[in-house]
């Protein structure tokens, strides 16, 4: 059985140790999913996070075709073709939605943690 709690946890800590990522980015995606979705919050990170944002979605697009084991929630190929394949089954958008959140949660924490102890 999958613990799909440490997953994110994983996740998050990767995403927090990526060059140029910090709070700020993880934040502002999180914002982006929670309000607008799963699809948006991958459009703002190729769009508007820069550098960072273009690795943070690698890694949750990477994340996503990865999980569940067995039955991964994104196909392969082109990013937001493979989103737009993912919203057609409500269900999995949920789900999707909710493992990227507690990622991102994660991954603001472990950012956090890191610029306190660099100050």
């Amino acid at each position: 059985m999958q613990n799909l709690d440490v997953e994110c946890a994983n996740l998050g800590r990767e995403l927090a140790q990526l060059d140029k990522v910090d709070h700020k980015t993880l934040t502002s995606a999180l914002g982006v999913l929670e309000e607008q979705g799963v699809y948006a919050c991958f459009l703002f990170l190729n769009a508007q996070g820069g550098p960072a944002g273009q690795e943070v979605s690698g890694e949750l697009a990477k994340f996503l075709q990865k999980l569940p084991a067995g039955s991964p929630l994104l196909g392969r190929g082109d990013l937001f073709t493979a989103l737009q394949a993912l919203a057609g089954d409500v269900d999995k958008l949920l789900f999707a939605r909710d493992l990227l959140r507690q990622a991102l949660v994660y991954g603001r924490y472990h950012a956090k943690a890191k610029e306190a102890k660099a100050s």
